[in-house]
């Protein structure tokens, strides 16, 4: 397996130039569904569920929140966004005729995955601060938690692209993996809530570690149970990061 280049940051940038040229319509989107989820949830449900371990269930989801729309972001990026510059645009097949390497299109997509992911967090979180819903410095801890969720999924949401058939296959890929953990790895509700089983299935998604470091920064509780979630994480980033790089080398060299 070859290694990528610092050349990767063109990359990087040709995708970060991309987003700013089409900022008018990517950031009202950033602001708005997030907000919405936040207020049906939070308000609507939050009528009903009260209090969550002594908190306002508008506090409890808000880390959540933060933690998936940064899920959100880069799975999206590196799915449906990587696989339309790959298969329709050609963007990929014009960068490797330059010096860059397959390896550096994958880093540089990964990268700007994670990026993505670091905005998102950045506007949930300045959601939630409006809110008052963040109440230690701490929290700022979860932008570069953010910053690293976003490399762990857009490696696993690039790898799916390296072995898609077609943008249609994406379905599957946010029906049966995303969506569930968006539900099932304690955003809404805690997990000590759901039956043994689900408890420790949750643990199988990637989203749940997330999650939870995520509000303990919110929160500002740091626990020794913290280091075992981040090393999962980095575990996870690791693997995933790797597997895109050697699929992907196939795919393009078909």
């Amino acid at each position: 397996m070859r290694g990528f280049s610092p050349s990767a940051f063109r990359v990087w940038q040709r995708n970060r130039d991309v987003f700013l040229a089409l900022s008018s319509s990517e950031i009202p989107g950033l602001i708005a569904e997030p907000l919405l989820v936040l207020l049906a949830m939070g308000i609507g449900l939050g009528a009903y569920v009260g209090l969550i371990d002594g908190q306002d269930y508008m506090e409890f989801i808000a880390p959540g929140i933060i933690a998936a729309y940064g899920m959100f972001s880069a799975s999206f990026e590196c799915s449906y966004g990587s696989f339309v510059r790959m298969d329709y645009q050609k963007t990929y097949d014009a960068i490797i005729a330059t010096p860059l390497s397959i390896e550096d299109v994958v880093a540089g997509e990964i990268f700007w995955g994670a990026t993505r992911a670091l905005i998102n967090t950045s506007a949930v979180l300045l959601i939630a601060t409006a809110f008052g819903l963040v109440h230690t410095p701490m929290a700022l801890l979860t932008l570069p938690m953010g910053l690293l969720s976003g490399l762990m999924f857009a490696s696993i949401a690039f790898t799916f692209t390296s072995i898609a058939p077609g943008i249609s296959t994406f379905n599957y890929f946010f029906t049966l993996f995303i969506t569930p953990m968006f539900y099932f790895s304690g955003v809404f509700f805690p997990l000590d809530h759901f039956p043994p089983i689900v408890q420790r299935l949750s643990w199988i998604a990637p989203l749940t570690p997330v999650a939870k470091v995520t509000r303990s920064l919110v929160q500002g509780e740091l626990e020794l149970s913290l280091l075992w979630a981040l090393a999962l994480i980095l575990g996870i980033t690791v693997v995933f990061f790797r597997l895109s790089l050697v699929l992907m080398r196939r795919r393009l060299l078909k």
